[in-house]
Formats: structure tokens, C-alpha cells, sequence
């Protein structure tokens, strides 16, 4: 029989309890399990491409010269846009913007290729929709890669015409040459960058939740909480054996996950495997500790899990995903500071991607550390402060009075 403050007993006595509750319990379990998955398979559907490439445009060509056909087929020619339609009229093309057919319009107007033989220099007008970010972004640099190179194939065919030498013209055209070099994603792919952050941001909220209701179910009321503290032979080692077995789960749904993105779509690992492992330990209990601390301040339990909702729901804003950190203003910087999530991802882009050397590194998993032993601090705090609580002596009943 367990002898009362036996503390490894208690603690795998709450670690199998809260495995059978996850057996009868099929809604926590898909929580914990498959909705990660399940995102993290949609989100690999919508990325497995790496990159939009040829995306569609309309052409609207009042010139139909020889220079409006080569410009026409310089921009079909990269690999960011191609010529999907070719319109009547201005009406028209705008029909197809907001349709959603084309994402752009390029138009070229009469009279072109007369006003460049004239030295005039006429304007080539691109209308792209700036609402869609990306796509519009990917259209407007496919333009902007295209139309100078046939500018510049003019202005030589013009310099060469009036008797300059070939090699004069080609070094007058760009007297000081820029060579540009993309860093640590060569390719632009969105895989590495996008798919490798949505799964910590998605993992956030779905773990600080599920420790928010996990705990919340036993420490609800002052009875729950008198059969957790008797089950694990006192509070903490009961906390803690609620909690592993939701540990262990995340850390597999978080090995998946990158199984797939480092095998299948080529995530380079270009730091330490050690220290990303390390980050993934720290981030997942740092999340527990934080829904756990809610769940135990906070209270019915649904009160506990709507704030660590509410806490955590913003990550993918304030995380620096789809918009840099530094250009935030000081409440988005400090929230997303206070998420564990965010130096997390820093961590991985850091070890992946990056290569960032170790004395760098070190930074966002002290950082980690210092979100799972604060939560941790607080949180033995509460669990003291309930210690006493039930350890108070009830008051007397007084007699009636005769």
C-alpha cells in the first residue's frame, strides 16, 4: 500500500490516470494529436510547391508593334508571371482583376515603339491588385524583371545605331554593375520560412490550452483538488504527472512534423541538432507551465482556457511571421516578447536556415529557460499558497441561540 508522501508513486499514479483519461476522453485526445497533424497536413497541401510561380496576367496591347510583342514575351518568359489573357479594353481587364482570374494588367499604350525610335520615353502602366501581398509582390517583381531588360536592349540597339562601339554602349548602360546575393534562402521558398513557423504558432495555442483544461479539470473545485493532492501524494508531483504524458505527445506531434519538413521538403539543418531539441523541450513545457499557472489562478476552467486563448491567439502576428518584429509597434513588440513561441521560432530559423553560430544561439534558449523557471516559480507559489489554504482550521459552527 502507498505509504502517504511517497512521491514517485504518486507521480506515476497521475501520469497513468491522465493517459486512461485520455482513452475516454476522444475530443482531448484529438486535440492533443490530430488537429496539429491535421493542420500541419493542410498547411503542406497549401506549401508543397515551395513558391508561386507563373502566375497569371492580362495584356492590353494598343501598340501590336514589333516592341509590344517583345515585351509582351519577356514578361511570359519569367518565371514569376505569364500572359493568361489578353483583353479589349481597360473595362475588362479590371472584370478579370477582381474575378480573380489574372493578377494583374499590363498595358501598353498606342504609339510605343514610334516614341522610342523618336528618343521619347513613354510609360508601359502595370495595374496589379496590392490587397493579395504575395501574389501581387510576386507579379509586380516579375514586371520589374522583365521590362529593364528590354529597356536595355533598346537603348543599346540605339547607341550601337549612332556609331558607338558594342562594348562603350553595354558599359554606358550600367557604368557600375550591382551584384545581388539572396542569404540563407537562395530559392525564396516559402517552405522554409512559412511552413517551418505556422506548426510552433498552431503548437502554442494548442498546448497552453490543453494544460489550461487538463489541470482545470482537477482543481476546479476545492474536492478535485482534495483527490489530486491524495492521488499524487501533494500537489506538485500530481501537477507533474498530468502533465508528461502531454509532453511526451506534443514533443511526437513536433518530431513529425519536422520528420516531414527536413525529409520531405529539405529543410536544411545547418546549425545544432542539440540545441534545436533543446528548444523544442523548453518550448513545449514552457507552454504547460503557462496554461497550468492559468488553470490553477483562474477559475471555473473555462475561464482558464478562454484567457490562454486570448493570449496566445495572436502569436501568428506578433511573432514576426508575416511581418518583422522591429518594424511593430511597442505593444505588439512586448507581447510577442512574452510569448515562448517567439523565440522558439527564432531558435529554429536560427539552426536551420540561418546557421547561426553557437554564442548567438545561445540567447533565445536562455530566453526559453527563463519561460519555463519563472512559470515554474509562480506556479509552486499557487501550489504552497493551496497547501496552506487546506490546511487551515475550519470555523467553529456557533449554537443557536435558545
Amino acid at each position: 500500500m502507498r505509504r502517504r508522501g511517497d512521491l514517485h508513486f504518486g507521480f506515476s499514479l497521475l501520469f497513468w490516470r491522465e493517459l486512461g483519461w485520455l482513452r475516454r476522453r476522444p475530443l482531448l485526445l484529438v486535440m492533443t494529436t490530430l488537429i496539429p497533424l491535421a493542420v500541419m497536413a493542410v498547411l503542406t497541401l497549401l506549401f508543397n510547391q515551395g513558391l508561386a510561380t507563373r502566375l497569371p496576367i492580362g495584356v492590353l496591347d494598343l501598340d501590336r508593334s514589333d516592341l509590344s510583342r517583345s515585351i509582351v514575351r519577356a514578361v511570359d518568359a519569367t518565371p514569376d508571371t505569364r500572359v493568361g489573357a489578353a483583353v479589349a479594353d481597360m473595362a475588362e481587364g479590371r472584370r478579370l482583376i477582381l474575378s480573380g482570374h489574372i493578377h494583374g494588367l499590363l498595358y501598353l499604350r498606342k504609339d510605343l515603339e514610334r516614341d522610342v525610335q523618336a528618343g521619347r520615353q513613354p510609360e508601359v502602366v502595370f495595374f496589379y491588385n496590392a490587397q493579395t501581398l504575395t501574389s501581387g509582390n510576386l507579379v509586380l517583381r516579375g514586371i520589374n524583371a522583365a521590362l529593364p531588360t528590354v529597356s536595355s536592349g533598346i537603348r543599346l540597339s540605339l547607341r550601337t545605331t549612332r556609331g558607338m562601339p558594342a562594348e562603350e554602349a553595354r558599359a554606358s548602360l550600367q557604368p557600375v554593375p550591382v551584384q545581388l546575393s539572396a542569404l540563407f534562402n537562395p530559392t525564396l521558398d516559402y517552405t522554409f520560412f512559412l511552413l517551418a513557423a505556422l506548426l510552433p504558432s498552431v503548437l502554442q495555442i494548442v498546448v497552453t490550452t490543453t494544460a489550461a483544461y487538463s489541470v482545470g479539470l482537477d482543481v476546479e473545485t476545492p474536492h478535485r483538488l482534495h483527490i489530486l493532492r491524495r492521488l499524487g501524494g501533494g500537489l506538485l508531483p500530481a501537477i507533474a504527472g498530468k502533465l508528461l504524458p502531454y509532453t511526451v505527445l506534443f514533443l511526437l506531434v513536433l518530431g513529425i512534423a519536422d520528420a516531414v519538413l527536413f525529409g520531405v521538403f529539405g529543410l536544411p539543418l545547418r546549425g545544432s541538432r542539440l540545441i534545436l531539441v533543446a528548444g523544442a523541450v523548453l518550448f513545449i513545457v514552457a507552454c504547460q507551465l503557462i496554461g497550468g499557472l492559468l488553470a490553477l489562478l483562474l477559475k471555473p476552467m473555462a475561464s482558464a482556457v478562454s484567457i490562454a486563448t486570448l493570449v496566445t491567439a495572436p502569436a501568428f502576428g506578433f511573432m514576426g511571421i508575416s511581418f518583422p518584429r522591429f518594424g511593430m509597434n511597442l505593444f505588439s513588440q512586448w507581447w510577442g516578447a512574452l510569448l515562448p513561441g517567439t523565440w522558439f521560432l527564432t531558435l529554429r530559423i536560427d539552426q536551420t536556415v540561418r546557421g547561426t553560430p553557437l554564442d548567438l544561439s545561445l540567447k533565445p534558449l536562455v530566453i526559453l529557460g527563463f519561460f519555463v523557471l519563472v512559470p515554474a516559480l509562480l506556479l509552486l507559489l499557487r501550489l504552497e499558497a493551496l497547501r496552506r489554504g487546506s490546511k487551515a482550521p475550519a470555523p467553529r459552527k456557533t449554537e443557536a441561540a435558545a
